[in-house]
């Protein structure tokens, strides 16, 4: 095997696309291209308005009535200027309303609350106990909401997370609205109400919002058709707990342009699973299962028909067993790609230009590595800069402005041919999160989905053998 290191390639930055009927309407900016053009399923979204249930603390609706106002108000960025463009208003971005819902899925939690948390040792399990309880409440008039936002002040934050145990506020809540399909917004009073930047605040709200409520805000402009790409992720329940141990993850089957669909999860068996380093590897009937299962979504959207090529990212490495059950499951694919995205590496890289005094001499350039930079390092292995400098706005745009990027590590365990493909593939899927206001994320959706996904399925009880929407999870 080869351990030469390959010259720099340059991938372009990926466009996104905003709008189902018209080509034209792209741009390599997720949010400029929202405020230009609308989201790409303006012509198709049947919710107007979008309406909102609340939970708040007691006496303190006004502060959640008050910020759902200001979504359809006008601000101007005063953090990542070079970035974010100003926000024009609900409405005016994503084309449909948002409203209160009825009275009925508006609950105030109880006046005691307070004194409660602060006596109690445990107060993360008083706190959920009510919130669950209220969510119930409000449960009972599903028909009535789209999206249930649930306000949490910062002076609870005691109760945000277990002492000794594994919980989390904001995973427990999700793993309870997703298994009754409630989408949920949590409201942070220290990242949403008084948040000093309300143009930020609102682009990352307002676009979960659209989200949740079942609308399409951008896909991939330019892909390559008939392709499905599936992320892979496996949680571990603690040793201690009665439910199975093992959770298979299969995260949401995307198409060629990035658009997801339901993802399967469902408790492994645990005699058919190894575990290395906290890291389960499945059999290769387990591999086939999950395959199988992810295959029946994908065809069930496209009219019975089976994907060209499959590309399936893991964190882990891909055993022999696992390669041979993906073979199974995918018999008539004539391109099998899996490729282990490795996010943690030791490897670091500077940007150099030629001198234009003297061009003998090398300089160190003002800005970190380009994104989109590719390196291959060896015949199975190859770098890419998902984080990196973008032209943007006729300017440098350096995500986070500060630091020394990292790329991830591109490690394929089956397919050929060079690594342009896979590399724009991977560098475009790190623009299909609709959960955050950035350029993009340091990894692709199939990976950075899917552990959104495993953290909270493991709360679950019971997986049962449905598939489940992502929308529920975000």
């Amino acid at each position: 095997m080869s351990s030469e290191i390959g010259a720099t390639i340059a991938l372009p930055e990926p466009e996104l696309l905003f709008s189902a009927e018209r080509e034209s309407y792209r741009d390599i900016h997720p949010l400029r291209g929202l405020a230009r053009y609308g989201p790409y399923s303006n012509s198709f979204f049947v919710s107007n308005p979008i309406q909102i249930a609340t939970i708040a603390p007691f006496g303190e609706s006004h502060r959640l009535n008050e910020f759902m106002r200001d979504l359809d108000q006008s601000f101007r960025p005063t953090e990542r200027t070079d970035y974010l463009p100003d926000w024009p208003g609900f409405s005016k971005v994503f084309g449909t309303r948002k409203a209160a819902a009825d009275k009925s899925c508006r609950v105030e939690l109880d006046r005691d609350l307070d004194e409660l948390l602060r006596d109690s040792e445990l107060p993360h399990l008083v706190l959920v106990e009510r919130l669950v309880r209220a969510i119930q409440q409000i449960e009972a008039h599903r028909t009535a909401f789209d999206v249930l936002f649930v306000y949490l002040p910062e002076r609870w934050g005691a109760a945000f997370r277990g002492v000794e145990d594994d919980f989390d506020l904001h995973d427990h809540l999700k793993a309870y609205t997703a298994a009754h399909a409630i989408p949920l917004q949590i409201v942070r009073e220290g990242r949403a109400l008084s948040y000093p930047c309300k143009a930020s605040v609102m682009w990352r709200i307002g676009l979960a919002l659209y989200a949740k409520a079942g609308g399409v805000p951008w896909k991939l402009a330019d892909v390559e058709p008939d392709t499905a790409y599936i992320g892979l992720s496996y949680a571990v329940r603690p040793v201690e707990t009665d439910k199975p141990r093992f959770v298979t993850c299969c995260s949401q089957v995307f198409d060629a342009d990035g658009a997801g669909l339901e993802f399967i999860a469902y408790d492994a068996d645990a005699t058919e699973m190894q575990v290395q380093r906290d890291n389960p590897f499945l059999s290769r009937h387990e591999m086939f299962r999950v395959i199988t299962r992810s295959m029946l979504l994908y065809r069930r959207r496209h009219g019975g028909a089976s994907p060209r090529r499959v590309m399936i990212h893991k964190s882990t490495e891909f055993r022999e067993e696992e390669a041979l059950g993906c073979f199974d499951a995918l018999p008539t694919c004539n391109e099998i790609d899996l490729v282990q995205v490795v996010g943690d590496v030791g490897w670091r890289g500077a940007k150099w230009d030629r001198d234009r005094k003297d061009p003998e001499k090398q300089l160190a350039d003002r800005f970190p590595v380009r994104r989109g930079s590719l390196i291959g390092i060896g015949d199975r292995e190859a770098l890419l800069w998902i984080h990196g400098a973008v032209e943007l706005n006729q300017r440098t745009h350096f995500q986070g402005g500060k630091s020394t990027p990292q790329p991830i590590k591109l490690v394929r365990h089956a397919g050929h041919g060079g690594w342009e493909d896979t590399a724009r593939a991977a560098l475009a899927l790190s623009k299909m999160n609709w959960n955050n206001d950035n350029l993009y994320d340091t990894l692709p959706v199939t990976m950075s989905y899917a552990q959104v996904l495993a953290r909270v399925l493991k709360r679950m009880p019971l997986l049962g053998s449905s598939a489940f929407h992502f929308r529920y999870f975000m």
